[in-house]
């Protein structure tokens, strides 16, 4: 119900990462660190990321290139596997003036490619990449070791992440274009799904109308 991410707390993602926790038996947890919990400090980021780890996720994911590449290596240094955020970073809307396309001009691909290599070279044991055209997303796909993992950013990376109820069609509000409702044509929730990891390791999904 909330018009962004930002007013998340770390309260409300302790809770739904135990929910998750308990719920799993082979998929990785990996639990995002809300706005404002990690970039005041290290030391912030450290004892917001062990909360999180103690309610169950095996992973925490923070948002940011090349300014976060410290807190990635302090954070893995100290045992905490981290998954890095970059293109559209969605704690940081306001700053773009809306969810808007990253990377599209020369100059932007080339900040995002450094970005990865750095986040790579802290740590990080992945790379998310949100509203990224395709063609800069599977270029940096191809510079890294580590996998990558796509939102609106074409077929060209190792994984795909879609929104449960976009997924679903269920979120009410202007589809964004890199969303497919997979509840058309099935009967069930778990059909959907079936079907969006079928699309995804087909590599029928996301097409060019679901990329940028």
């Amino acid at each position: 119900g909330q018009t962004s991410t930002l007013p998340v707390t770390m309260d409300d993602m302790i809770y739904h990462t135990r929910a998750v926790a308990r719920g799993t038996q082979q998929a990785l947890v990996l639990a995002d660190l809300p706005f404002a919990s990690y970039q005041a400090s290290h030391v912030q980021a450290y004892e917001n990321a062990a909360k999180l780890m103690a309610a169950g996720a095996e992973m925490v994911k923070i948002e940011g290139g090349a300014v976060m590449v410290d807190t990635v290596d302090f954070l893995v240094q100290r045992g905490i596997p981290v998954c890095s955020h970059i293109g559209l970073q969605p704690q940081s809307v306001h700053v773009y003036g809306g969810y808007k396309v990253q990377g599209k001009s020369e100059t932007e691909a080339e900040i995002l490619k450094r970005d990865a290599l750095a986040l790579q070279a802290a740590g990080a044991s992945l790379v998310v990449m949100e509203m990224v055209p395709a063609s800069v997303a599977k270029e940096i796909t191809a510079s890294l070791t580590i996998p990558t993992i796509g939102i609106g950013a074409g077929v060209g990376v190792d994984g795909q992440v879609l929104v449960l109820y976009d997924m679903l069609g269920v979120y009410p509000g202007k589809k964004a274009r890199l969303v497919k409702n997979f509840m058309s044509g099935s009967h069930s929730i778990q059909g959907a799904v079936e079907a969006y990891v079928k699309a995804v390791k087909a590599q029928t999904f996301p097409t060019e109308e679901h990329s940028f």
